[in-house]
């Protein structure tokens, strides 16, 4: 390919026989969903805001040139984003993995760290794994080949320490606030690790803890499965790692995952375990956290911050954006 085709494939413009990457389109998505449950911010109802986020995100997605496949999506039975709906107006297939509200509990207590997040790819580019908990371990570029799921929790800190040349009480491990990191969040501590324990966002914190300037560096606990398969995605584009082993609570579910097609139960998957090829994911703040914004709302408008990050792009981009409601009056725009 010559060198201004390059160019022009890289900012995402079309080039003869190769259509234009959809990433960007995909951002107006996950804002539409985010100002939606914005709205619900603080008001202790997470479910009107995961209705809310919902179909806006149904509504985007049917306004994009695609023919989009949901892999990841609601459970509920009729539900629009339920796996194996098809949405979009018709165009380049994708595989989507979608969750509206990454955090719905923290939208209705008013907390931090929400966002509205969706994973693309070519299709049969994403693992079906069966909806039980994983257990997960993800860091960064620094500390990618340095940790194991199947050795100790303190083992791998020292690990990602070493990586980034620090002692293991300059690392900071994120871990969901659960009953069930009781003994986890005791042995980080024996460790002599710092500790950040949030409410939810399974993805958020494999995305902060692959990013240099959050000041987080391991991400580690028992979450949901499909929020693993998101965040190799995204891990993915951004040259970190995971690991994740499934957690089945029952008979019932290890019947599940064989029926998946995952005989062995104690395997660990890693990134091109879970998804394949070049993958996009997008996601949008509803409330503040440390990677990403929350939604701002003003008089006639509302301003947004988004993440992209596009595998085949090569690309992450952080996009502030300014959503005016009326056409016939403009706010001041402010930087």
């Amino acid at each position: 390919m010559a060198t201004d085709e390059k160019v022009a494939e890289a900012a995402g413009e079309q080039v003869a026989g190769n259509p234009a990457c959809p990433c960007i389109e995909l951002v107006s998505v996950t804002e539409r969903s985010a100002l939606a449950a914005g709205r619900y911010m603080g008001r202790g109802d997470g479910h009107l805001a995961d209705e809310a986020a919902s179909e806006a995100m149904a509504a985007g997605l049917d306004l994009l040139p695609i023919t989009g496949r949901v892999v990841i999506g609601r459970a509920e039975d009729g539900h629009r984003l339920r796996a194996g709906v098809e949405v979009g107006a018709g165009g380049r297939p994708l595989d989507l993995a979608l969750d509206p509200i990454e955090g719905p509990g923290v939208v209705a207590r008013g907390g931090v760290g929400a966002l509205s997040v969706i994973a693309a790819g070519d299709p049969d580019t994403m693992t079906r794994v069966p909806r039980m908990y994983m257990k997960k371990m993800a860091v960064g570029p620094t500390a990618r080949g340095r940790i194991d799921l199947r050795r100790s929790v303190s083992e791998n800190l020292e690990s990602v320490a070493d990586a980034f040349g620090r002692q293991v009480g300059d690392i900071t491990a994120i871990v969901l606030d659960r009953p069930r990191h009781e003994d986890l969040i005791a042995e980080i501590r024996e460790a002599g690790a710092r500790i950040k324990v949030i409410a939810d966002g399974d993805i958020t914190a494999t995305i902060d803890a692959a990013i240099r300037g959050t000041n987080d560096h391991i991400a580690v606990g028992i979450g949901g499965s499909f929020q693993g398969v998101i965040s190799a995605a995204a891990l993915q584009c951004l040259g970190g790692e995971i690991q994740g082993q499934l957690w089945p609570l029952s008979r019932t579910e290890i019947r599940q995952a064989h029926e998946a097609g995952i005989e062995d139960i104690e395997q660990i998957f890693g990134i091109d375990d879970l998804v394949k090829g070049d993958m996009m994911v997008v996601g949008t703040g509803i409330s503040n956290g440390d990677l990403l914004r929350g939604v701002r709302y003003f008089a006639e408008g509302a301003r947004t911050h988004s993440i992209l990050l596009c595998a085949r792009c090569n690309r992450v981009r952080f996009i502030d954006s300014i959503h005016l409601f009326s056409r016939d009056r403009h706010a001041e725009i402010r930087l």
